[in-house]
């Protein structure tokens, strides 16, 4: 259902299990950064009603992530921490090229975070399904189900706002061949996306 074309090593999730402060510190700031696109996406194309209500919610969705983030961190004793660079964001930024139009540049920004929630879907999915911890693995189960949907509103949107659905679906299809080679050195990380 998500397209991906490398699906992550099963292995990422015996990483993230032995370094479960570190991803879920990853994870807040992954809500965090997450919240902060959809409030871009208004700030940055306001003249698009649906899609301005749509970010609203989502915003407000993923600080609502956040906290719940947050709140097993301190349950468990743990401090948020400094953010980290995400190098696999970085890379998807990197792929499309700089300019064109306003509807070329919203389109390649709402394939690029869809492809995100794809990927932290396909994630949440190995950590409700590999984690010993039931009740992180019940947490990841849940908020996997939200990924999902925020993926193919992206996408959706993707889809209503570019001047061709032949093109904006061929742009898919290179992101996610672009995104499958990034992948194959990413996934030994104790990170989100990494």
């Amino acid at each position: 259902m998500l397209g991906l074309k490398l699906p992550t090593d099963p292995r990422w999730a015996n990483i993230a299990e032995k370094n479960i402060e570190e991803i879920l510190v990853d994870h807040a700031y992954c809500e965090q950064k997450a919240a902060s696109t959809a409030i871009s996406l208004i700030v940055t194309f306001p003249e698009h009603p649906e899609l301005v209500n749509e970010m609203t919610a989502l915003a407000r969705e993923e600080m609502g992530h956040f906290k719940m983030v947050h709140d097993k961190l301190q349950q468990r004793g743990l401090k948020l921490g400094w953010e980290r660079k995400d190098e696999y964001v970085i890379k998807l930024r990197g792929f499309f090229p700089k300019g064109g139009s306003r509807s070329t540049q919203l389109v390649h920004r709402l394939l690029i975070a869809g492809l995100i929630e794809a990927r932290s879907c396909e994630r949440f999915r190995l950590l409700s399904e590999k984690l010993e911890d039931k009740e992180l693995a019940e947490f990841y189960r849940n908020l996997m189900v939200s990924e999902a949907n925020h993926y193919t509103m992206f996408l959706k949107f993707a889809r209503q706002y570019g001047e061709d659905r032949k093109e904006v679906d061929r742009k898919w299809q290179e992101l996610l061949d672009y995104e499958a080679q990034i992948m194959k050195d990413l996934g030994k990380d104790e990170t989100i996306h990494g």
